[in-house]
């Protein structure tokens, strides 16, 4: 079992910045992407970004040129970088690492979330 340990949300103004951690617990397996999602209270989970082992970046369109993800794969951690942040951006942020395992199959870990709230 692997446990993804978040941190970095908190509580800002509207074009404030926060950056979100996410460490895996352990390594040895076959990483696919690792990332981040949200979900603001009556809405369905959606993808923030993702970003690959070998580093090709999927930005949502609402966070494209105010995000920035990256990934040090040493230590099985995904960084967060949002800047210009916006009410609409609150959410619980969840990280989520996509793994493989035999035969070209794919599952998933979640964090526990993380709460981001922008104030207007």
């Amino acid at each position: 079992q692997v446990q993804l340990v978040e941190s970095g949300g908190g509580l800002v103004q509207t074009g404030g910045s926060l950056r979100l951690s996410c460490a895996a617990s352990r390594s040895g397996f076959s990483i696919n992407t690792m990332g981040w999602y949200r979900q603001a209270p009556g809405k369905q989970r959606e993808l923030v970004a993702t970003m690959t082992t070998g580093g090709s970046a999927n930005y949502a369109d609402s966070v494209k040129g105010r995000f920035t993800i990256s990934r040090d794969n040493a230590k099985n951690t995904v960084y967060l970088q949002m800047n210009s942040l916006k009410p609409e951006d609150t959410a619980v942020y969840y990280c989520n690492l996509n793994y493989e395992y035999g035969l070209g199959r794919r599952d998933d870990y979640w964090g526990q979330g993380t709460q981001v709230t922008v104030s207007s």
